[in-house]
């Protein structure tokens, strides 16, 4: 069990997240941030994506998030929703211009799965909509499907009001989870199973680094 965490934070750590998870201790976390695999068959060297191999994947993850996180906040894709565990809430990414086409015709949202309390509420901050109004592009960095980053970052002002949280991501992917956290300056750490993903994610945190650096 890892007692201290301190030497884990602002890194991607390349390996097993479920393994990971395993050595750290209750409540260590103020919010798990993430976007797992969607079981849409993306070309994954190391997960085969199947539908099948992500139940399994989230029957082993969820239990986890929930032990070492106060807050979990999980994006799952309208079609994957039913398969996790019954969220606090369902906050919504309403997208107006729409994103692909479903059974039922444009998509114009997306289900994010929420377990815990409304930070804002939480803190005596009063409520706030629970759904995000935002259009926009993911960029093309080498990862199959990143989420945007400025709709992740205004997930995460969504989703944790204090300078002082610490936010883990279990599936990094390209790092955009990292990289709103830099940009707030708050402290975050994360596992990503695919190395070349972290080599992607890496460069983009130093970019992103220097950058804060020159102001």
């Amino acid at each position: 069990m890892i007692t201290d965490i301190t030497p884990l934070l602002g890194k991607i750590h390349n390996c097993d997240c479920l393994e990971f998870m395993k050595q750290l201790p209750d409540k260590c976390v103020d919010l798990v941030l993430t976007d797992p695999p969607y079981g849409v068959g993306e070309n994954y060297t190391q997960f085969n994506d199947t539908t099948e191999n992500l139940k399994t994947l989230i029957d082993c993850f969820v239990p986890e998030c929930l032990r070492i996180g106060k807050l979990v906040v999980i994006s799952t894709g309208v079609k994957n929703m039913f398969l996790y565990p019954r969220p606090t809430w369902v906050l919504n990414w309403h997208t107006p211009a729409g994103s692909g086409v479903g059974p039922w015709g444009f998509c114009t949202w997306q289900p994010i799965l929420v377990y815990g309390k409304d930070p804002f509420m939480a803190n005596g901050k009063g409520s706030r909509p629970d759904v995000i109004v935002h259009t926009e592009t993911s960029e093309k960095n080498g990862h199959p499907c990143p989420k945007p980053e400025k709709l992740w970052s205004k997930l995460l002002n969504r989703v944790s009001v204090l300078d002082t949280d610490l936010v883990f991501d279990p599936f990094m992917g390209s790092g955009t989870t990292a990289l709103v956290c830099e940009k707030k300056s708050i402290k975050w750490f994360g596992c990503e199973l695919e190395p070349k993903y972290v080599e992607i994610a890496n460069k983009r945190i130093e970019a992103e680094r220097a950058q804060l650096k020159l102001f």
